[in-house]
């Protein structure tokens, strides 16, 4: 069994910042992370929806997909810190 206590943590960070956030903010983070995705289709290759929805319906994952999950998770903290005014504030 795969510790998921990391993955834990980085939803519930994930979900406090969501709900502090405003309507503009998400709009804008969905924004950057859209650009993130299609710089990484553009480089690498396309990621079929289908392969990300697996992941999260797993209801156990391994280890590869918890590191997955958890690059996920921190992406978003990432770029919810940055638009909603974290340390550091950087608007763009």
């Amino acid at each position: 069994m795969v510790d998921t206590s990391a993955l834990d943590e980085t939803y519930e960070l994930a979900d406090i910042l969501i709900k502090k956030a405003t309507k503009e903010q998400l709009a804008e983070c969905a924004r950057l992370l859209a650009l993130n995705l299609a710089h990484h289709q553009i480089n690498h290759a396309e990621i079929p929806v289908e392969e990300t929805l697996s992941l999260l319906r797993r209801a156990e994952p391994n280890e590869e997909h918890l590191n997955v999950l958890i690059e996920g998770m921190l992406n978003l903290i990432g770029v919810l810190v940055n638009v909603c005014g974290g340390p550091g504030h950087v608007r763009h």
